[in-house]
């Protein structure tokens, strides 16, 4: 049986060639995380980038509690932007969101109407429209954006982002650069903050220079003080070896 490692070198073999695209955007990768409650291990997480056969785009994101947390709340999340890439930059297609619990299951899609300017959200049972915005991305895709920006050398100051029926505006800062040991190895990385108006929240990330600025660590706080935290643990694409790395 191939390896997951295998299965990916294979699909990029098959893949349709991006064209003008492919020196924009980020190569292809499937990267996973642990994540932590404070100082708790509580799930994993699996995100991919890959193509379609029709030329589009998906980024796709797979958030599960594991151990012994998963007894009391066993959760699972999934997130997938598909997306096509203009001579202006992003462009999302659809948006979807899935969180299934034992207590409550919230089921979002987005999609974006390009030709008539209008975006149609729907949550559960309730949908409704507004319209598009010049450069607007997904809750998923923004973090995509930002590698290609950080690549081309501009620290993004803000996103436009189509975010729980509401547009809404996030805001980036370069804090500093800092070298971050995980799993795979020690990272030099751009510690960057992400702030969202009228939100408690705090949200930081640590791209890696090497990884053309993929997240090896990223770091929310609640308003309640909780910390979650995603640490890399596993990563196909990119470049990266880990022969290189341990080098």
């Amino acid at each position: 049986m191939l390896s997951k490692k295998h299965l990916f070198l294979l699909y990029l073999l098959l893949l349709p060639v991006p064209g003008f695209a492919s020196d924009a955007i980020p190569g292809f990768f499937d990267v996973d995380y642990t994540l932590y409650s404070n100082d708790t291990k509580i799930g994993e997480m699996e995100r991919r980038f890959f193509q379609h056969e029709d030329g589009n785009f998906a980024f796709v994101s797979q958030r599960r509690t594991t151990g012994l947390i998963s007894v009391f709340r066993n959760e699972k999340i999934l997130e997938e932007s598909h997306w096509r890439y203009t001579e202006t930059g992003y462009r999302p297609i659809r948006y979807i969101y899935q969180h299934t619990s034992r207590k409550k299951n919230r089921d979002v899609e987005i999609d974006f109407d390009w030709p008539n300017k209008r975006i149609t959200n729907r949550v559960n049972d309730s949908t409704w429209k507004m319209k598009t915005q010049p450069g607007i991305l997904d809750k998923l895709l923004y973090q995509l954006a930002i590698m290609t920006s950080l690549k081309s050398g501009v620290v993004p100051e803000s996103y436009t982002i189509a975010d729980g029926g509401k547009i809404k505006q996030y805001l980036f800062e370069h804090l500093d650069d800092e070298v971050i040991k995980t799993p795979l190895g020690d990272f030099k990385t751009m510690k960057l903050a992400r702030h969202k108006p009228g939100s408690d929240q705090d949200t930081f990330l640590w791209c890696a220079y090497d990884l053309q600025y993929l997240p090896v660590k990223v770091s929310i706080t609640e308003k309640e003080g909780r910390l979650t935290t995603a640490v890399i643990k596993d990563l196909n694409g990119l470049g990266y070896s880990p022969k290189a790395q341990s080098n």
